[in-house]
């Protein structure tokens, strides 16, 4: 990347963001990852705009994250949890239908960059990526490990209104 002048007045532009876990047995004390995600999009200069945990039922689920898209103060969810391959992750089936496009290049880079780190049981992710309305929505494994590298290799970037040659900022809502 070339350090022009132009480069040097990006601006930040903060997102409003919902950040979501999946689990039927965590709480507010044992979230790890939802707790390691928040404070990501702070120290980033995010706006927190909820935090939540809910239960990995494909109902309540598709209800939480449809009204955070409906939500004009919400830019983007993070969702952790419910990406496995078991019959009780539902994050797929839940969301996926929500999606206005999907972002497959999410997954691919995710399970790129978690092979470096678990090897082929990467494969058993599916971790996943859309836009709808305006909000992007980000599914990442329920592991804090996961949302680690789910955030420092990909989301973090995305979210960042400097970070070129592109993010996704210009393309959400205006709250």
């Amino acid at each position: 990347m070339s350090n022009t002048a132009s480069d040097n007045k990006l601006v930040f532009t903060p997102v409003r963001v919902a950040v979501v876990t999946v689990s039927d047995t965590r709480t507010e004390e044992t979230d790890k990852s939802g707790n390691y995600l928040v404070e990501c999009v702070k120290a980033a200069g995010h706006i927190l705009v909820s935090k939540q945990i809910v239960k990995d039922d494909t109902y309540k689920l598709r209800a939480v994250v449809a009204t955070h898209i409906a939500d004009d103060n919400v830019q983007a969810v993070l969702l952790t949890g419910g990406t496995g391959f078991t019959f009780r992750d539902n994050t797929v089936t839940a969301v996926t239908p929500l999606l206005d496009m999907h972002i497959e290049g999410f997954g691919e880079v995710f399970r790129y960059l978690s092979h470096a780190e678990i090897g082929s049981s990467t494969i058993q992710s599916r971790a996943f990526a859309g836009l709808s309305n305006g909000t992007i929505v980000f599914c990442m494994p329920g592991s804090p490990g996961a949302c680690r590298t789910a955030w420092e290799g990909v989301v973090a970037q995305q979210l960042d209104s400097r970070h070129k040659p592109c993010n996704f900022v210009d393309k959400l809502k205006k709250p």
